[in-house]
């Protein structure tokens, strides 16, 4: 079976665009999958992971733009916009709403790829930063799991953003207030909460923390160094 590098939905509702892109990428060793619309690429994101999406902006229907702009915080999957629409303000309007980078049309073929592997390199970068080890534990962001003594423990969103900040930022104490306004929560109780069922999730003992530690009358530690 053939190793493909990525695999890229390619969406657009020319035809001839995107059988070009699709034969393009094939020979240069992704797998590509096509959708001629927006609504039928939300279909298709919904039951597959892909890579990376080639997004057209002006199709009948929902345009590459709502697509976007609806779906960016849901899918983590990064998007080119193509269009003919090649003014800066355009550009600067689908960088806004979440795209990851913009090609006008017409294009090169070869301008696409290097543009796909500019943002897949990055995006492997990004993504190795965001599995850390320390000890025993492991986290990983990206799949929103630790792992400890071989076994695994999910974590949900609000824990995930008070350890990627912490984790950016080891040795920092952060204020009970500070975790507040990440999370947007001001009750010091709840917080303290969120942190106790982190702590189980990652010490050996709860109760005699190595790793995330409370510092009296100032807030909370994550010792990973």
């Amino acid at each position: 079976m053939k190793n493909f590098k990525a695999h890229i939905l390619v969406v657009d509702d020319d035809d001839g665009i995107r059988d070009l892109v699709k034969q393009y990428l094939g020979k240069n060793d992704y797998l590509v999958t096509t959708s001629k619309s927006a609504e039928d690429a939300l279909e298709k994101v919904k039951i597959i992971k892909f890579d990376l999406i080639v997004l057209d902006i002006m199709m009948p229907g929902k345009t590459g733009l709502e697509f976007t702009f609806e779906n960016k915080g849901k899918i983590d999957t990064p998007i080119i916009l193509l269009t003919a629409k090649g003014e800066p303000s355009d550009r600067v309007e689908g960088l806004e709403i979440g795209a990851d980078d913009y090609l006008p049309k017409p294009f090169e073929p070869k301008e696409l790829i290097l543009r796909i592997n500019n943002i897949l390199n990055k995006t492997k970068i990004e993504d190795s930063k965001r599995i850390i080890e320390f000890g025993s534990i492991k986290i990983n962001l990206n799949k929103l799991f630790i792992y400890k003594n071989e076994k695994s423990l999910k974590i949900n969103n609000t824990e995930k953003i008070i350890l990627e900040k912490m984790i950016n930022f080891p040795g920092k104490i952060f204020k009970r207030e500070e975790i507040g306004n990440l999370i947007n929560l001001e009750k010091e109780r709840s917080i303290d909460v969120i942190i106790t069922r982190l702590r189980k999730k990652i010490e050996e003992n709860p109760k005699s923390p190595k790793y995330l530690q409370t510092i009296r009358g100032e807030g909370y530690v994550l010792w990973i160094k």
